[in-house]
């Protein structure tokens, strides 16, 4: 399988096409998703390697969709393509260490990609399509990071018809080197064929990263057949447009040029992503480092990240031989696995809360091995995984609460996990009762917190904690490397709320029960709003809009009522839209 479908849990109200847009809806069970795949896996996508440049090809299995009611025809694709298509990103950037460039394409003749599966988004529930969208657009965004921090260059050789998330893909490159035949065409045809926009990627590169004019960039989006050749590449769309015949030579000397430019090693092992040891059972899934406990009578996770239990390795040879055992790398890769898990699968699970347990100063000396050995081209990708996997906690829609308690190590690279939270609670002192002679809790800034795991609007966890607050920042940036008690932590106000033993478990109760019961809508956008403050940056531009823009066009019924543009498509009828604007 593409991405493991395991037993089903989830309940969806979807229909079995477009063609029966106006039957009343089916009742059909969402897959349980596991995001578990390997190249020996795939049914959608090929990946091969020459040297410095490697080239993933797009080539659908059209009865391969993760779900059953649809054919994945023209290239399009599900949650199950995009899967394989993250696998192979990181695969790339860690097991192919030679690999300097990277070509994509499609498989088939005159078609580069047509995008999303119609229907697809037809007949899947509204969470189902938002959580596609954002996984699609942090996949996209691994190209973008891969080419500015990996020395691995993504090119697009759009080889024929590129549509909607097609161009979507190509936008995410560094270059796109369009086929000039007279028909291939590159083209955002949401708005006029289907009433919702492209996972608002696509708007936000065309005028943020591709600087097309706003004016072109408007007619662009509603000119349902595209643009090619040479005004594509006038209006800046695409880099060149080049003749059939010339075409696969074009895109090697791109890719040749960019793997000069490229700081990766030229030979050498790369590291393995073996699979993950991971254990479930109805409330509990746990990883050597990573462990939760679903709590589903009470809408909750309860998520325990482990510090490592040894020293880190002696050099980044013997980091590099440790492999996927590596401790940042085991806990990046858990942590990622976990958050999309709870993600797509457990909808009702709304408050994530964070602990942590271990030894602070083991931590804090993984943290120095990563910033001493950043050159390291596998440190690098380390420290960079871990900076993605914190960013999907930032856009995962869920209240995160951490809770600091005697034994916690939230220090340097962990402290990340409190600071991405939406409020910190803090034991004051012992738990009495308990364990009256436990070393109090302490929070620890490190080196790790003032840099190495920007944020998507490119300030550090703390600057936007702090944000205008200059003297407020530099007042914590003071005590970096001391162990802050909790009277240390609140007076500095890097916590919510410390309190004592006698207050600590009935707060925290209020607090949940209270944040269990409010709107989840509600606090989606709220979290949403509070998470990035400060400057915007074309990542906060897309998942904003994201959340707030693509979660009410996805509602409408203009979109996907049984009249809307979704369910209409493909059966000749046009959509009746509601023409009030709102």
């Amino acid at each position: 399988m593409t991405a493991a479908v395991e037993s089903s849990t989830q309940p969806s109200a979807t229909e079995p096409g477009v063609a029966d847009a106006e039957a009343a809806p089916v009742q059909h069970t969402a897959p349980t998703v596991s995001f578990d795949t390997s190249p020996e896996r795939y049914r959608h996508w090929k990946l091969e390697t020459d040297g410095e440049i490697a080239t993933l090809t797009l080539l659908v299995d059209q009865e391969g969709g993760i779900a059953p009611g649809y054919e994945l025809k023209s290239n399009s694709y599900d949650l199950g393509v995009d899967i394989e298509l993250h696998d192979a990103v990181q695969r790339l950037r860690f097991e192919y260490p030679q690999v300097k460039a990277v070509v994509i394409t499609g498989g088939l003749e005159r078609m580069f990609c047509a995008g999303a599966n119609i229907k697809m988004l037809a007949q899947s529930t509204h969470a189902w399509k938002v959580n596609f969208c954002k996984f699609t657009n942090e996949t996209r965004n691994g190209f973008e990071d891969a080419t500015e921090h990996s020395g691995q260059t993504y090119i697009a050789a759009v080889n024929g018809t590129c549509a909607g998330g097609g161009y979507e893909i190509a936008l995410a490159c560094d270059q796109i080197v369009l086929v000039d035949d007279g028909s291939s065409a590159v083209a955002l045809p949401e708005v006029p064929l289907l009433g919702v926009l492209p996972g608002t990627g696509g708007l936000t590169r065309v005028v943020d990263k591709r600087h097309v004019r706003k004016d072109r960039a408007d007619v662009f989006a509603t000119k349902s057949e595209g643009l090619k050749g040479a005004t594509a590449v006038e209006w800046n769309l695409v880099d060149a447009a080049v003749p059939r015949g010339r075409f696969d030579e074009e895109v090697t000397s791109r890719a040749r040029e960019a793997a000069k430019r490229s700081h990766r090693p030229s030979q050498g092992p790369g590291v393995r992503l073996t699979p993950l040891e991971r254990t479930e059972t109805g409330d509990s899934i746990t990883y050597r480092h990573v462990k939760a406990r679903l709590l589903r009578d009470r809408r909750r996770v309860e998520i325990t990240v482990e510090a490592p239990a040894t020293a880190p390795p002696a050099d980044a040879s013997a980091a590099r031989e440790q492999g996927a055992d590596y401790w940042p790398l085991a806990l990046a890769r858990e942590l990622d696995d976990l958050i999309l898990r709870l993600r797509t699968n457990e909808l009702e699970l709304g408050t994530w809360v964070f602990r942590t347990a271990g030894d602070a100063d083991a931590v804090l000396a993984h943290d120095e091995q990563l910033d001493s050995l950043a050159g390291d081209w596998f440190v690098n990708e380390v420290r960079h995984y871990l900076k993605r996997t914190f960013k999907r906690l930032d856009v995962t829609s869920r209240s995160l609460v951490a809770m600091i308690e005697p034994g916690s190590c939230f220090a340097g690279t962990l402290l990340e996990l409190a600071l991405a939270c939406d409020r910190q609670y803090m034991l004051a002192g012992v738990f009495e009762d308990v364990d009256p002679d436990a070393e109090p809790a302490a929070l620890v800034i490190g080196r790790a917190n003032q840099g190495a795991y920007p944020m998507g609007n490119g300030l550090t966890r703390l600057q936007s904690r702090f944000h205008a607050s200059d003297e407020e920042l530099e007042a914590a940036l003071k005590r970096t490397g001391t162990p802050l008690t909790a009277d240390d932590a609140a007076g500095l106000g890097l916590v919510t709320m410390a309190l004592d033993d006698i207050d600590y478990e009935d707060e925290l109760r209020i607090v949940l029960e209270e944040r269990a019961s409010l709107s989840p809508d509600a606090l989606t956008g709220m979290e949403a709003n509070h998470r990035f403050v400060g400057p915007e940056s074309m990542e906060t531009k897309i998942f904003g809009r994201l959340t707030a823009w693509q979660n009410w066009i996805f509602n409408r019924p203009n979109a996907s009522g049984a009249e809307g543009a979704l369910r209409r498509f493909g059966t000749g009828r046009r959509a009746d839209f509601d023409v009030k604007r709102v």
